[in-house]
């Protein structure tokens, strides 16, 4: 853990941070990111569950953690996708795979039965932000690591599936995070472990893979999701989620989106392998991103927010993009965490 960092005041910008917790219950460590470094945003893994009960009681130690801090309530994320990317087992609802309710007899009825069974279960377990609908457009039988997870390999289908199931979550109060922008069912490679590069030309992404995630934005969806991989003809130098050009350009002007960007996990190897998660955090601010999430070192955590603080105080610019991204995630935190 870094030293006592008392002479720096580190609100706002705590608040667009997201960091997951070691264990079933609320820490030291986490304490300190609440009370010190102002963080109050969370996720949850398959190492923080033990049963519903435990659940409910870290969900509302860190809500009453983060109001004796003077802080909002958190936001509190899970990845529940269903099938091999769900972090609750028993005796939560164990639904298969995107796919697998995408190619049932009656898909509009599947997907909508996991949408509000599983928003449902989040609530009652005190999560208000659901990592989910996969919105990458996959072929089947190619050996892409996405295909699974994916609603389809056609774009009209992985649209208004996708924007069904975020619909029914925002409906019953689950805030939705449409990924991974802006299209990855074309990599082969696992983001997990190694950058994915994706050679498509900017017209064939355009037309097939933002296709869904237009769709989602005219449902008003809260959140996109940014995919660490590198689009050859879309930004040759950077993943999206570290691309100006792809965060602001074509998310925000082009397409018009005005909701929360939030980062995949900055500690994949797709980032981690091309230096450190504090810098690539800072890129990603600059780029666009509002929500930036690291999943397992607080160490990280506090040495993203200490460079970005930093850069912040020597750039004006910065300031600028902070006052953005902090009313757009108090938006999102206002409409699916205060209740």
């Amino acid at each position: 853990m870094s030293p006592p960092q008392s002479a720096k005041d580190f609100s706002p910008l705590g608040e667009l941070f997201m960091a997951g917790l070691p264990g079933p219950h609320l820490d030291s460590s986490t304490l300190e990111l609440i009370q010190r470094f102002r963080v109050n945003n969370f996720i949850y893994f398959r190492r923080n569950v033990e049963n519903p009960e435990q659940l409910k009681k870290l969900s509302d130690d860190l809500r009453s953690a983060c109001a004796a801090a003077g802080l909002e309530a958190p936001l509190i994320a899970i990845d529940q996708e269903g099938g091999t990317v769900a972090r609750l087992g028993p005796p939560f609802t164990q639904f298969p795979d995107a796919r697998a309710l995408a190619e049932s007899p009656e898909p509009e009825k599947a997907l909508h039965n996991y949408a509000a069974v599983c928003s449902a279960e989040l609530k009652s377990i005190g999560v208000n932000y659901n990592l989910a609908p996969v919105l990458d457009v996959c072929p089947a039988g190619e050996n892409r690591f996405m295909e699974r997870r994916s609603l389809g390999d056609d774009p009209e289908t992985v649209a208004r599936l996708g924007s069904l199931v975020i619909r029914q979550l925002q409906a019953h109060g689950i805030a939705a995070c449409a990924k991974h922008f802006p299209g990855l069912g074309s990599a082969v490679v696992d983001p997990h472990e190694q950058l994915p590069s994706v050679d498509a030309a900017a017209d064939a992404i355009r037309c097939r893979d933002l296709l869904p995630f237009r769709q989602a934005i005219a449902s008003s969806v809260a959140s996109i999701m940014t995919s660490h991989t590198l689009y050859q003809h879309l930004d040759s130098g950077n993943p999206a989620t570290l691309s100006q050009a792809i965060l602001t350009g074509l998310l925000r002007q082009e397409l018009g989106y005005g909701g929360v960007v939030i980062t995949d996990d900055l500690e994949m190897g797709a980032i981690e392998r091309q230096g450190e998660a504090a810098d690539a955090a800072l890129q990603a601010f600059g780029a666009g991103a509002d929500l930036l999430l690291i999943c397992e070192s607080h160490e990280k955590v506090i040495a993203a927010l200490e460079k970005t603080a930093a850069a912040i105080e020597r750039k004006p610019i910065l300031t600028a993009r902070l006052a953005e991204s902090l009313l757009r995630v108090r938006a999102l935190r206002k409409g699916f965490a205060s209740g």
